[in-house]
């Protein structure tokens, strides 16, 4: 059982992690600089997202990554390639796999009246 002061300690890493992502999902992020920016060990930051937030940095870049391009494809009708880009994907034919695996639909399905019905 982890002490009262531990606990507020990786809720405070996990937040300041999380906002970091949040403002910065579109950037080059990893874990080693993030765990820098927050002040604490790759390991030390694999174990908050893990017990705090239930899952992996990865998971949840990829996550908020999603969700944000999500938005964009229902709000805009920017190409596919340029929210793959404004995501923080290089190579659109790696985030439309990732978007499909997330979402259960192709980015360029998922416009309008389908992403309104697959988001909710």
């Amino acid at each position: 059982m982890n002490r009262p002061t531990t606990i507020h300690r990786r809720r405070a890493l996990f937040d300041e992690a999380v906002a970091i992502i949040e403002n910065e999902y579109a950037q080059d992020l990893d874990l080693d600089r993030l765990a820098r920016r927050v002040a604490t060990s790759r390991r030390q930051l694999q174990r908050v997202f893990n017990e705090i937030g239930g899952t992996s940095f990865r998971t949840h870049l990829a996550r908020v990554r999603m969700r944000k391009a999500a938005e964009m494809l229902q709000s805009e009708t920017t190409p596919v390639r340029d929210v793959a880009q404004s995501v923080g994907y290089r190579q659109p034919a790696q985030f439309a796999k990732a978007f499909r695996r997330h979402h259960g639909t192709p980015p360029s399905r998922f416009r309008g009246n389908a992403g309104a019905e697959m988001a909710a």
